[in-house]
């Protein structure tokens, strides 16, 4: 399977890509591409020894697109940057699935132009994983456009029903929408119309799930717009830094408390790994007719590497054909990216 790599996306550049694609292509029997500028990828992989090394290739690109850049605006200006390049690869075949950690809405929007909407999709959605105490909940749309209806959500809930079960082996995964009530009566007017299409989809809906409900893992999935999604997984992130950075002071103002982290500090590496984006690899963009996975920004070699298995594996479940045929021929407003 040959995977195409933003080779400079991220926080951190080449370095975690470079070695991510290195432990990848050894832990899954890959072809990594990696796109980026081929003159210093030719010199890095020189400085590796691994210039030579039959699981790797190089495809130039002519710049990137920056973490700060917007997104729609930079990847019509920069047609050969990487974060195209990529996409393109997997439009034309070259290429079975796209990874980036780089910009998370130029990827989107990239994918969205090159590779087109699988039939019937109207919206892609990005697909975050999240953390419980238990295991782990997909929420979408986690950014990838902001606004939705009532079919749009309707249709995440089917999406990644369908990735859940094939990519996951999640049997009959339930369903819930973000809300500020478990009472259906309560919510805005998007959630009130789409509470009576998830309850008449013949998905395993559960109903409104309030956003205490997403870390103690009541449901499988969560379903909301994007500007909604977003705001939860930077608050989430914000949250557990807070949380670290006030437990670390506290513990070192008093001996008696130190004494206690010390003694938990297992506990709290446990935590911190399990609580670890780089565990998953990144979040896949459900929907666009090919594979794209987003990892996160400040991801380490490992966090590339498992989002290249997460990819190989989106590819191999046969998810875009299970979503094809669960919603070709059903109405769908499509959405432009302006």
């Amino acid at each position: 399977m040959k995977i195409a790599l933003d080779a400079y996306g991220g926080d951190f550049g080449l370095a975690p890509n470079l070695d991510g694609a290195l432990d990848a292509a050894g832990r899954f029997g890959c072809h990594i591409m990696l796109v980026g500028d081929g003159s210093a990828l030719k010199d890095a992989l020189r400085a590796k020894g691994q210039e030579n090394n039959p699981s790797l290739s190089i495809v130039p690109a002519d710049g990137m697109v920056g973490m700060d850049e917007e997104p729609a605006i930079a990847c019509r200006e920069k047609p050969k940057a990487s974060i195209m390049v990529c996409a393109e690869l997997v439009a034309t075949g070259q290429a079975d699935a796209m990874v980036s950690m780089g910009n998370s809405g130029a990827t989107a929007v990239a994918a969205i132009f090159k590779m087109g909407r699988l039939p019937g999709v109207s919206r892609p959605a990005i697909a975050l994983f999240m953390p419980t105490r238990n295991n782990r909940v997909m929420l979408l749309d986690a950014g990838a456009i902001t606004d939705a209806k009532p079919q749009h959500l309707l249709q995440y809930a089917h999406m990644a029903s369908i990735y859940m079960s094939k990519a996951q082996g999640v049997e009959k995964p339930s369903v819930g929408i973000l809300s500020v009530g478990e009472e259906e009566c309560k919510g805005n007017a998007l959630v009130k119309e789409t509470v009576p299409l998830l309850k008449a989809s013949g998905l395993n809906f559960h109903g409104p799930v309030e956003g205490r409900d997403i870390p103690a893992g009541t449901v499988d999935i969560v379903v909301c717009d994007g500007f909604v999604g977003n705001i939860c997984l930077k608050l989430a992130e914000g949250m557990a830094k807070t949380i670290f950075q006030i437990v670390k002071e506290q513990a070192s103002r008093n001996p008696v408390y130190m004494l206690g982290a010390l003694l938990l500090k297992g506990a709290f590496a446990s935590i911190k790994a399990q609580t670890d984006p780089d565990l998953i690899g990144g979040a896949p963009l459900l929907g666009v007719d090919g594979v794209t996975i987003i990892g996160h920004g400040k991801s380490k070699a490992h966090g590339v590497s498992n989002a290249i298995g997460m990819a190989i594996k989106y590819r191999e479940s046969g998810v875009n054909d299970a979503i094809k045929q669960a919603l070709s021929g059903k109405p769908a407003e499509t959405a432009e990216i302006s």
